[in-house]
């Protein structure tokens, strides 16, 4: 078996302890991190429980890094098509003969805004990048924080996220396209029907504990990838503990080779 997961910590300073912790429990091969909001990565934290690490940072925003218990080749540091974006929001390594792309996508609010233009600009160059993985015979996982709530599904209740970049039908169509692509939902291709599964609740009006939430991180597979899917996970543990990211971890399972 073969796990990989992903966290959005919103600070990797703030909540050192919690993913060490975690990481010692559940040993995923593979931990994905964004947000971490900071130029300084721990490394050498990382390194302690076994994990080699990778990171692309920035002076208090954005930030993505990559974990593995395994040797990993870093391919890119940068999503291409926009030499001007200078946002720590990308990284794509190999590692057990699989690329695994980190991503951290815009949030794109107040929707008509720049930030806004950005987030789908940012999704189209990703999605011209996942049609040339799909060529390329190495198979493909991105993961990490869309910042896109698939469907009405995934949201406690969508009246609530109406006018929410997050859930405006622009980037909602183009997550959709990337399915349509051939990249398969891990986890929502395992629970199609289930509700109330999410990864991100806001730190107001005790949205946890009254499971107020949305399903914003994800896992996109390319077809050889979605035949090796034993299981999808939301592991809600680290968002009860005190003072926890907003968001939790989601891992996939994948089976070995024959």
């Amino acid at each position: 078996m073969f796990k990989v997961a992903s966290w959005n910590l919103n600070s990797v300073r703030s909540r050192l302890t919690h993913v060490t912790t975690w990481l010692k429990a559940r040993e995923p091969d593979v931990l994905l991190l964004q947000e971490l909001k900071g130029t300084e990565f721990p490394s050498g934290a990382f390194e302690s429980l076994g994990y080699e690490s990778v990171a692309v940072t920035q002076k208090a925003y954005n930030g993505v890094a990559i974990l593995s218990r395994h040797p990993m080749k870093t391919i890119a540091k940068t999503l291409v098509g926009d030499d001007s974006d200078s946002h720590a929001r990308f990284l794509e390594v190999i590692s057990k003969g699989i690329r695994i792309v980190n991503i951290y996508l815009p949030n794109g609010n107040p929707v008509g805004s720049d930030k806004f233009a950005y987030k789908l600009a940012w999704m189209d160059r990703l999605k011209r990048q996942m049609i040339l993985w799909l060529k390329d015979s190495v198979p493909t996982l991105v993961g990490g924080d869309f910042n896109v709530i698939p469907e009405d599904i995934d949201c406690h209740k969508p009246s609530s996220w109406m006018h929410d970049a997050l859930f405006q039908p622009e980037p909602r169509s183009r997550y959709r396209a990337l399915l349509e692509l051939g990249y398969t939902d891990a986890f929502r291709s395992l629970h199609p029907n289930e509700v109330g599964q999410f990864t991100f609740w806001d730190y107001f009006r005790q949205a946890f504990q009254h499971n107020r939430g949305i399903r914003i991180d994800h896992f996109l597979l390319s077809p050889t990838l979605a035949d090796r899917l034993e299981g999808c996970e939301i592991d809600k543990g680290p968002r009860a503990q005190e003072k926890p990211s907003d968001h939790t971890p989601i891992i996939v399972t994948l089976s070995d080779l024959p």
